[in-house]
């Protein structure tokens, strides 16, 4: 029997509590000490990565504790409940099946009279169907030419998981002759968004991707009127190049304003999204069925890790409750996302959203007050780009902030130069190397503006190369992570309210139905 417990009440609270700051980061990284640590400290990802927690403030008996708060908090039973269709988002009465959109982890799963698992393998047909054919120039715009262009038109979940994937594969789809077509994202409401995206492309062969599960997103319906009007006066009908991704009951649905509608439903939420059709068609679109596909399997594998209950077989596991430890014992604020791959340069956004907007919560899943600190912030950018931005900070700085770093072996493009001995790639990772050992080790100076204390905390998640199976375990890992702390925290991590507040005021701004401080505002900016 699952039992919902908030994190306090744990037996194995108190236990992490009696160990924090129990390790010397400093001394344990220091010396053959720390290059033991490197080798015995490395659990093995799916995507060919693996993640490597030798340069965090744990030790074996801190792990032990952890695996004991694993077992307390019934971590593997949760997501077990979760992947075989229990109500698990309990403020909206909803089933949380993201990932079931890759792969099928546990028994079938009905919901409203469907196999959810055949609803969404049946969506990635279409996608792919439909993909396929505008390649092959059998969909094409009004004068029977192909579509060079696809750009996607949502915000929130509807964006940044996807454009953040598309980034990713971009290089490497260049690299390996699987850029199908170039895509482009409209997300801000700000019209000079749309305006900056629509000046970009040649809009006669430009495929437009309408994200929106309800087909009320008064953002997204606001920039398709933008592309619509832009549309119209080139002398196009905006019905020859819209294809919508909506539920099945919203007004896109069965719409003749669309070439076709592609379908999501409520159990999966947008910013667990890329894996849904919301990401599915336009990367279908820009690589190509085949290459989504592949990362599909990428996070149908590390998926499958998740559901081990060692959790040095379980990375996604095991970087939850560090990071638990990390926030509630240890009093970290925050959390820095560096990426050591441009591709990865809009990740930390995404994930600014999955974890901030899954787990910055204060109640419980019962709406219940939590008595202890829950999701940290999230932020970063891809080195070495934030070494001469906000690393002074990380270093020397009056609050220690773990870090999360990606990097790998080799670049996707191959291209490079020798350059004074080494690649621009060798460089890359020896940078990140180094950060790892200066963050951990510090530098003793006299002089205390070059002194670095050390002590500061940091993960790495190492592969070959960004491919698309190493990119979807990539995105699982840090899914399943946050699904985890969450667990542990006694949170709902699959609802929103906190978006709710600011669109019910707009929308009374914009009906100038304010008064006080309100109205003030909405004068300030000429409304």
């Amino acid at each position: 029997m699952v039992a919902w417990n908030n994190f306090d009440t744990l037996t194995s609270y108190k236990k992490l509590a009696s160990l924090a700051n129990s390790v010397n980061l400093k001394e344990v990284m220091s010396g053959e000490n720390g290059a033991n640590r490197v080798k015995k400290y490395s659990v093995p990802m799916a995507g060919g990565l693996s993640y490597n927690f030798a340069a965090k403030q744990v030790d074996d008996d801190v792990l032990v504790a952890l695996a004991e708060l694993a077992a307390e908090a019934q971590l593997t039973e949760k997501y077990e409940e979760l992947y075989n269709g229990a109500v698990i988002n309990t403020g909206e009465k909803r089933l949380v099946l993201h990932q079931l959109s890759r792969g099928q982890l546990g028994k079938d799963v009905i919901a409203d009279g469907v196999n959810k698992r055949e609803f969404y393998v049946a969506q990635q047909k279409r996608a792919a169907e439909f993909a396929n054919r505008v390649h092959k120039g059998e969909v094409t715009n009004a004068k029977g030419e192909k579509f060079t262009t696809v750009v996607q038109i949502g915000i929130g979940g509807s964006d940044l998981g996807p454009r953040a994937m598309y980034i990713a594969l971009e290089s490497w789809a260049k690299a390996t002759g699987n850029l199908k077509m170039t895509a482009k994202f409209i997300s801000n409401v700000d019209p000079d968004d749309a305006a900056a995206v629509l000046d970009s492309i040649d809009v006669a062969h430009s495929l437009f991707v309408l994200v929106s599960k309800s087909g009320t997103t008064l953002e997204t319906l606001t920039n398709e009127s933008f592309v619509k009007d832009a549309l119209v006066k080139q002398g196009l009908d905006p019905a020859k190049h819209m294809v919508a991704v909506t539920s099945e009951t919203s007004p896109l649905a069965k719409n003749s304003g669309y070439l076709a509608a592609f379908f999501m439903d409520d159990y999966i939420g947008g910013r667990y999204s890329s894996t849904s059709a919301v990401g599915g068609v336009v990367l279908s679109l820009a690589f190509g069925p085949e290459v989504f596909a592949r990362f599909l399997n990428g996070a149908a594998a590390q998926d499958e890790t998740a559901k081990n209950k060692d959790i040095m077989k379980n990375p996604s596991m095991l970087d939850a409750l560090i990071g638990v430890y990390e926030r509630n014992f240890l009093g970290y604020t925050a959390t820095a996302v560096l990426p050591y791959s441009q591709a990865l340069s809009r990740f930390p956004a995404h994930l600014q959203q999955a974890d901030m907007e899954s787990n910055g919560k204060s109640v419980n899943r019962f709406g219940e007050p939590v008595n202890y600190v829950t999701g940290p912030v999230i932020f970063g950018e891809p080195g070495t780009n934030g070494q001469h931005s906000f690393y002074q900070l990380l270093h020397q700085g009056t609050n220690i902030i773990p870090l999360q770093f990606v990097g790998f072996k080799n670049s996707q493009f191959g291209k490079d130069v020798l350059i004074e001995g080494s690649t621009s790639q060798a460089k890359l990772c020896a940078n990140v190397v180094a950060q790892i050992m200066a963050f951990a080790c510090g530098k003793d100076d006299e002089n205390r503006n070059k002194f670095f204390a050390g002590g500061r905390p940091s993960s790495i998640i190492i592969g070959e190369q960004l491919t698309p199976e190493a990119l979807g375990a990539l995105l699982a890992h840090f899914e399943n992570k946050i699904m985890f702390q969450g667990f542990i925290w006694n949170l709902n991590s699959f609802d929103q309210e906190g978006v709710q507040l600011g669109k019910v005021l707009a929308k009374k701004v914009l009906a100038h139905n304010t008064d006080g401080a309100l109205k003030a505002y909405a004068e300030l900016l000429n409304i």
